[in-house]
């Protein structure tokens, strides 16, 4: 009795190692007597116990934080910058393979690619320019993972934190910068008032009965706002009359 049950509980040892389960987003990579047989899934696997070992490899998306790096732009400007590289094994062969651990390596990459793409930019290209660094930090990336079977599909910069006296410095220069474009729009509006009231002041000399209509409009927008006080615009014409008259009189 006790030996039927000893060959049952090999028997389902035996089992155990030789059958997996791979879900859709696995693969497995066997290798028999240390050799690389091939990658098997999804689903059910059967491989020679204590002979083929399987391991499994996920294909999915990884999301993968590069820890905050030092550095010093190329305008000599130290600022922190952290970013996220999205990744995925395309070929499970070359991943278990070609590189000891896949995703420590990848990430020791990505953190010295972006000290090195950083360190080559100014911190103009740094704040304005981020997309060209991104595609640059996943152009280098993806050329230096293609013989792990790693695809890089995407690197973001995610925060650059500056020294508070350069905040304080881009501070100002937004202050400048914001009233040089307020003092160019107002000297643009002055400019286009002017060329305005010389056409308006061409059409009232053309049609002298115009402006005495203009002086009455004056007076009744006056009258409406029921000031205490009214001004009356005399025409200069009128007293250079007045003035000749006077002086011939005496």
């Amino acid at each position: 009795m006790s030996g039927v049950i000893v060959i049952i509980l090999v028997a389902l040892v035996l089992v155990a190692k030789a059958v997996y389960i791979l879900k859709e987003y696995e693969r497995g990579v066997v290798f028999r007597l240390g050799r690389l047989v091939d990658s098997r899934g999804p689903g059910l696997i059967l491989i020679i116990p204590f002979i083929d070992r399987l391991m499994r490899v996920s294909l999915r998306i990884i999301a993968m934080d590069v820890p905050s790096q030092d550095v010093v732009t190329k305008d000599n400007v130290s600022v922190k910058v952290n970013a996220v590289v999205y990744y995925r094994v395309f070929d499970p062969n070359k991943a278990i393979v070609e590189v000891q651990d896949y995703h420590y390596a990848t990430s020791q990459l990505a953190q010295t690619t972006l000290r090195s793409v950083i360190g080559g930019a100014e911190l103009d290209e740094l704040l304005s320019a981020r997309e060209k660094i991104n595609q640059e930090l996943q152009s280098i990336l993806d050329k230096q993972t293609d013989s792990w079977g790693i695809k890089v599909s995407a690197v973001e910069v995610k925060h650059v934190d500056l020294p508070d006296t350069m905040q304080r410095a881009i501070a100002r220069q937004a202050e400048a910068e914001r009233e040089r474009r307020a003092k160019i729009i107002h000297a643009e509006g002055e400019m286009q008032a002017s060329e305005k009231l010389s056409g308006a002041a061409r059409v009232l000399a053309s049609e002298p009965a115009s402006l005495q209509l203009r002086y009455l409009q004056t007076l009744t927008e006056i009258s409406v706002e029921k000031n205490s006080t009214i001004i009356f615009p005399v025409p200069i014409d009128l007293m250079k009359g007045l003035i000749d008259m006077f002086g011939k009189g005496s």
